[in-house]
This record gives C-alpha cells, sequence and structure tokens, in this order.
C-alpha cells in the first residue's frame, strides 16, 4: 500500500488526550491528530521521532496527523491503515489464507456488531474483523494495548456466527516489521485473551501478519505464529 502525501518529521512532547499529540516541527509546536485510539505508551514517549501528514480539512482543528514513530525502526500508528492493507491484499489475491474469497462489502453488521469485511466463496460467508497491533515486547506482538469491550463482544458474535453458518475471521495487522509471535494482551485485558481462546477453540481463524515498513509504503511480510 503506497503512502499517499508529503510526511514532515518532528519530535513528540506530550499526548493531552487519546487523539491529541503535542509535536515539535520546522520550529513550531504543533497540536496533531493522533488516528489511534490505543495507549502506545510504549511508543509516543517525549522526544522521539514522529512523522507527520497535513491533512486539508476545513472542520478540524489540528492540520497534522501522526502516522509514524522512528525508534530502532519504523511504526506505523494509524489505525485506519490495516482495513485499507487487507481490502487491497484481498482483491490482489496476496494472503493466501483468502485465496479464491471475494469482498462481498464492508462495514457488515451482523447481530449487534460492525465488522471490517463480509468475504464470500461459492456457497461460503466469512465474516473478517481487521485489528491494528502496534505493541511488541521482545519480539512478541500483544494486542490490546488497552481494554477493548468492542474487541470482546466482536469475538463473542463470531461465536454466534458460527452456528449460522458463517466462517469466521480475525487478522492482527501489526505494523512494524520485528515481530516473531502474536499472543493476546493478559495483562492489560485478560477477558479479551479469555475470549479469543474461546473463539478459536470453536473454529473462529485467528491470523496475525508483520508488516514491512518504510516512508513510502506499507506491505504484509509474514505470516507469524499465534500463541494463546
Amino acid at each position: 500500500m503506497r503512502i499517499e502525501g508529503e510526511l514532515l518529521k518532528g519530535t513528540f512532547i506530550e499526548r493531552p488526550n487519546r487523539f491529541l499529540g503535542k509535536v515539535k516541527a520546522e520550529g513550531k509546536e504543533h497540536f496533531c491528530y493522533i488516528p489511534n485510539p490505543g495507549r502506545m505508551v510504549e511508543l509516543l514517549q517525549p522526544g522521539v521521532e514522529v512523522y507527520l501528514r497535513k491533512k486539508q480539512v476545513v472542520a478540524r482543528k489540528t492540520g497534522y496527523d501522526v502516522v509514524f514513530v522512528k525508534q530502532n525502526l519504523l511504526v506505523s500508528i494509524d489505525s485506519h491503515v490495516p482495513n485499507r492493507l487487507t481490502e487491497e491484499a484481498i482483491r490482489q489475491r496476496l494472503l493466501p489464507e483468502f485465496d479464491g474469497y471475494d469482498l462481498v462489502s464492508s462495514e457488515y453488521i451482523y447481530e449487534d456488531s460492525r465488522f471490517d469485511f463480509l468475504l464470500s466463496h461459492e456457497d461460503r460467508r466469512m465474516l473478517l474483523e481487521v485489528k491494528s497491533c502496534t505493541l511488541v515486547r521482545g519480539s512478541r506482538a500483544l494486542f490490546p494495548d488497552a481494554p477493548t469491550q468492542r474487541g470482546q463482544r466482536h469475538l463473542r458474535t463470531f461465536m454466534s456466527a458460527l452456528e449460522q453458518a458463517f466462517e469466521a475471521t480475525v487478522l492482527f495487522v501489526v505494523q512494524r516489521a520485528d515481530a516473531g509471535s502474536f499472543s493476546p494482551n493478559d495483562d492489560t485485558d485478560p477477558e479479551f485473551g479469555k475470549v479469543l481462546r474461546e473463539a478459536a477453540s470453536r473454529g473462529v481463524r485467528v491470523y496475525a501478519y508483520n508488516c514491512r515498513v518504510t516512508f513510502e509504503e506499507i506491505n504484509f511480510m509474514n505470516r507469524i505464529p499465534i500463541f494463546l
């Protein structure tokens, strides 16, 4: 997936609230939108190198999005990227896990949940939810980095959908290259880990991929093992 727009290098100062960051760039301090509801405390440290993308939206008070953090490597923190990357990969038949499936719709509503995609293959239907992951400790990716009632609800609805002849898949997209495996983050949200294990045992498919991230593009790199 190509990265659109010019990037501006800056230094992170602080995060006044979940979606707002203060960054120094070109000798000035800017309030910037953070397109990710996660805590990202390991990434968004004062003094860390970040990269901004200018956004021309009349209704917004912030003129930039914080889209990359650079520590030992480049990390994409835009939580909208995994959906766009996944959609592009499915349409181009780049992910063998979805070989033969066509994308029917996005933002598909089933029961009390809205899922990222509905796929189909002949008479089979698959609900697909894509989760953005940015937290890596050692070489293990962990999700979530903040408690997620929404994530728990999606998994419970998945288990209900299996009883109605749907297939169900959750795909964790790790927006960095250094993850060698994936696990639920039980320290942060033990209930999510519990529900994920139950869902997997009932037939919900669970995949995780790391990504090659550059200033020009983001691509799936390797499917990584999952340890539940």
